[in-house]
């Protein structure tokens, strides 16, 4: 055998390891790289080409996924940048999730995607690996798969689609589709029209254009120095998108001769930041989901009662829907994340280290000098002056609960009101529109058993629709209350992530209708007012057995999810050495 297949001692390569890594195991290495070499030469690669770095390229493209329409681009963008930097480019193929086409939720199939992402990386040789995801449940599996993973890792974001227009009216899916679904349902437009607007919401390829889950969490990702900078914000479709992919490919090699793995990045320091972020873009309430999973990977539990303290110190800046008026293009032609880390740099810990060998701060000062925009808020002149999430406690959310509270009404954020009480998703569709629901404006709608177990996977329906008899008088928000999720283009005066939930006998299962409940935002409490004796006799008189399954996918997340406060991540893939908790403010 020739030196080229045969390992001596003292002879192993340095950093990164190309080929060799991830080794097949048939009991001998050098025929295991032997074999290996015959086949990938069968592609047509010379022994040259596999000399080189390897940077896998997770390719998360789908016929099923228009958010990630742009995937072929990014990875031939990708592939040139590898290349320029001396590497190897490798795409493969893993799960890819898009939110309206995955049943029963997207969120059902998040950690089946991160165990993929992971096992995929930990089974191909590859000296660093890039992440190409967008649609909402994608970045969190990526980031979580390469957490466990350990290797070198980049994000590449796949961007926000283009804004549309109706009759005059500039409109971006999902914010505005919710507003004219509204709308319909209100009777306030017809058939005819809610189908031209169907028309104009998406323009291109693309994750929403407002700030939802999506957008959130590309700039989770760049807050968290998991991306090039600027990478968050360029739309899908532009040519700041395929130059930020190129750059991507290029740092990636850079990172796999470093051996820059991502424990050094995803540190306590850059999940506090990526919080901030969180707080400051008025983001998605499943950001506060994926953040806890992607933490637990690394062995940082999430203190939601420091996230609130942060948040009442942290303005929401970011004048986006569903919290303000603009759209991700706009985000980006304002200067993106550079503008807001600008703004939010006395509160940031600016020695976090990012994929590009530098630290944070290191990156806002090369971002240079700010520039007039009106999307970016300044600090001391806020569209929000907290931070967009609220954590609440009380007797019916022992774990914890929160409220999106920078897309609440304001006239309803201190509010006790009568629950009308819903089992289920299915007993909330057949009587939500019913005429002779039993219901005011003044009520306080539950939804139960739509949490992790609830549903199973905690889909979006917290964003509970307003009674069609309501509706049509007018009301445009009513206090609404869940163990679920609801999207993060959605808005209203909405109690979301109610832990423990209902399906595993959380206070939520005992809640009645005709109980009164007390929400308030000031005092971060969601209360149910009725003694703890009536709620203990309450429990014992209807004790609750949690969903289960006999085989398959659905038993694995049945026996093994953890509840909103975890991450709903599967409890054997969190990290078994614990580091600490963040933030520690």
């Amino acid at each position: 055998m020739t030196d080229t297949f045969k390992k001596k001692p003292g002879d192993e390569p340095a950093q990164p390891g190309g080929l060799r890594k991830s080794l097949t195991s048939y009991g001998d290495s050098g025929f295991s790289l032997f074999l290996r070499k015959a086949f990938i030469k069968g592609a047509g690669y010379t022994d040259s080409a596999l000399d080189r770095p390897v940077i896998g390229i997770v390719n998360t493209g789908s016929a099923y996924n228009p958010c990630h329409g742009n995937a072929p681009q990014l990875i031939d963008a990708v592939k040139r940048g590898v290349m320029l930097a001396g590497g190897l480019p490798m795409d493969f193929p893993t799960i890819s999730i898009a939110e309206s086409f995955s049943q029963p939720t997207s969120m059902y199939l998040r950690n089946l995607m991160s165990i993929d992402t992971e096992e995929m990386i930990r089974a191909q040789p590859m000296d660093a690996v890039v992440l190409i995801g967008g649609c909402d449940k994608t970045v969190p599996a990526q980031l979580m798969g390469a957490a466990s993973a350990g290797i070198p890792a980049i994000q590449l974001i796949t961007g926000s689609m283009l804004t549309g227009a109706h009759r005059g009216e500039r409109v971006g899916a999902c914010t505005d589709c919710r507003r004219y679904w509204g709308r319909f349902r209100a009777q306030e437009i017809d058939e005819a029209e809610v189908a031209a607007v169907n028309d104009r919401l998406v323009a291109s390829v693309g994750t929403c254009s407002v700030m939802g889950t999506a957008s959130t969490m590309a700039c989770i990702a760049e807050a968290l120095g998991m991306t090039v900078p600027g990478g968050a914000s360029p739309p899908a479709v532009t040519s700041d998108r395929m130059r930020i992919a190129e750059l991507t490919g290029t740092q990636a090699v850079r990172m796999a001769h470093d051996n820059l793995t991502i424990d050094r990045i995803l540190t306590a320091e850059a999940f506090e930041n990526a919080m901030r972020v969180l707080l400051a873009i008025g983001g998605s309430t499943n950001g506060i989901v994926h953040l806890t999973a992607i933490a637990g990977r690394m062995g940082y539990d999430v203190d939601l009662k420091a996230l609130d303290r942060m948040g009442r110190e942290t303005p929401v800046l970011v004048d986006l829907k569903p919290s303000g008026s603009h759209y991700m293009e706009d985000f980006h032609r304002a200067g993106g994340m550079a503008t807001l880390l600008r703004e939010l740099k006395p509160l940031l810990n600016l020695d976090a280290l990012t994929v590009t060998g530098r630290t944070l701060g290191e990156e806002i000062e090369a971002a240079g000098p700010a520039f007039e925009q009106d999307v970016v808020r300044a600090f001391d002149q806020p569209i929000y002056p907290q931070g967009g999430i609220a954590v609440l406690e009380g007797n019916l959310a022992p774990g914890g609960a929160i409220i999106k509270q920078s897309a609440a009404d304001a006239k309803l954020m201190e509010h006790e009101g009568r629950a009308v009480v819903f089992e289920s998703g299915a007993d909330l569709a057949a009587r939500i529109d019913a005429d002779d629901l039993d219901v005011t404006p003044d009520d306080i709608l539950v939804l139960k058993n739509i949490g992790p177990k609830g549903a199973p996977g905690m889909p979006e329906a917290g964003y509970i629709p307003i009674p069609r008899k309501l509706a049509i008088a007018g009301v445009k928000d009513i206090v609404r209350i869940s163990d679920g999720r609801m999207s993060g283009t959605a808005f209203g005066t909405i109690v979301l992530h109610v832990t423990p939930e209902s399906a595993v006998g959380g206070p939520l299962a005992h809640v009645r209708s005709g109980d009164r409940i007390r929400l308030s935002v000031s005092k971060r409490e969601i209360s149910l007012l009725i003694s703890d004796e009536e709620l203990a006799s309450r429990v014992q008189a209807s004790p609750v057995t949690p969903p289960s399954a006999q085989r398959g996918y659905r038993k694995l997340f049945y026996d093994t999810v953890t509840q909103a406060d975890k991450g709903v991540d599967f409890d054997f893939l969190r990290a078994t050495e614990k580091r600490g908790v963040t933030p520690r403010k």
